[in-house]
């Protein structure tokens, strides 16, 4: 049984787990994590010092980005090469599944369109290694049209302030055959792209000087109240020389129509991998999985140095009751980060679980968010 017969009535689906009595106003994320053996998305709350499992739904392959919908409904999309993607309503109305075309793959991102009618997922043509945006109906999530990124291993994406889209091509080759192997990485083309977001016409494309590395997650970061604003884009070092790729920068910046690197100080090695990317206030923060670190830049790209947490992974931002920015940190626990006072509070998952990218914070007020039992389909 491969994945795409997965059996979606083997198990109950959604389960409503107790939720824990909370200490002062608790806080919902949608995720991605593993029990055991198997792959889960669903919903974990924040109590004082613990992360409890509220909602859960199992999953075919394990997922990669999980984010809302502009109603509040939960996306999540199988991690590359993956074969699924899900709308999960928030009103606890059945789950919607789509599955990817046979010679297409999902390479783990989705976003919502401005206007909530469509969502644009990157995509892999499995025949010719060429990626692709899927444009998708909001509510069933059916293809409607289809747009090339102008590269491959295109990963995450983001609308921009004219409202078009930026894409991240990662540029690393790979074969349907060999799934994630990189091949060729001799011919690495990265760039950030952007697409108009009513027909697909490139409108830019950018690239590092360093073909070696892959530009992966994307974040803005609103530097005033004329509303410019500067992305930051966490890296994947691709360099055949190990102490290269050790030492190799992890923050790219993107802005007034400029892409470069972010300062990277001597003598820091962050193993060349950045898992993930949000902005916290006045800081670009990138998760260092590999290091067990997450690395804090300024938005200028001034380097502010980092902390520690084991396998740190998932990025998310969030406000606290004074206004002040929390950086969400997940690796084993989590960790809730207050940049501007310096306090880091370590949240225990209940059930013990393995967390995974890429968080999302609820709406305030949404518990609980899901509140019905319902059982899995097999795919047609």
């Amino acid at each position: 049984m491969n994945r795409r017969h997965w059996l979606m009535g083997a198990a109950s689906g959604l389960i409503g787990l107790p939720q824990a009595r909370a200490v002062g106003s608790p806080m919902g994320i949608a995720a991605g994590w593993k029990c055991g053996a198997q792959h889960q998305v669903g919903v974990l709350r924040r109590t004082a010092n613990e992360l409890c499992v509220e909602n859960v739904l199992d999953v075919p392959s394990r997922p990669h980005a999980v984010r809302l919908q502009n109603n509040g409904d939960v996306l999540a999309v199988g991690r590359r090469p993956g074969d699924w993607l899900l709308r999960w309503p928030r009103g606890g109305e059945s789950v919607v599944w789509q599955w990817a075309e046979p010679d297409r793959c999902f390479n783990g991102h989705v976003l919502a369109s401005a206007d909530g009618l469509c969502l644009f997922t990157t995509e892999t043509d499995l025949a010719s290694g060429q990626s692709l945006i899927g444009v998708r109906d909001a509510a069933s999530l059916e293809k409607t049209a289809e747009w090339p990124t102008h590269g491959v291993d295109a990963h995450d994406l983001v609308l921009d302030g004219i409202g078009a889209l930026l894409v991240a091509n990662g540029g690393v080759p790979a074969q349907q055959e060999t799934g994630r192997l990189k091949l060729r990485l001799d011919a690495m083309d990265s760039s950030l792209v952007r697409l108009q977001t009513d027909t697909g016409q490139l409108m830019g494309q950018w690239r590092l000087t360093d073909r070696r590395l892959s530009l992966r997650h994307l974040a803005w970061h609103q530097h005033d109240r004329q509303g410019r604003r500067c992305l930051g884009i966490a890296l994947q070092a691709e360099h055949a020389d190990v102490a290269a790729r050790a030492a190799a920068p992890l923050l790219a910046l993107f802005e007034d129509e400029r892409l470069h690197l972010a300062e990277m100080p001597l003598g820091v090695a962050l193993a060349g991998y950045g898992g993930d990317m949000a902005c916290a206030g006045s800081l670009f923060a990138v998760s260092c999985p590999r290091a067990d670190a997450v690395a804090l830049w300024n938005a200028d790209g001034r380097w502010q140095g980092l902390f520690s947490q084991k396998q740190a992974c998932a990025l998310m931002t969030t406000v606290d009751s004074l206004g002040g920015p929390v950086l969400w940190s997940g690796g084993q626990g989590a960790v809730a980060w207050h940049p501007d006072r310096t306090e880091a509070l370590p949240l225990a998952a209940k059930p013990a679980i393995q967390l995974d990218n890429h968080w999302s914070a609820l709406p305030p007020g949404s518990a609980p968010y899901f509140n019905v039992i319902q059982r899995k389909k097999k795919h047609s």
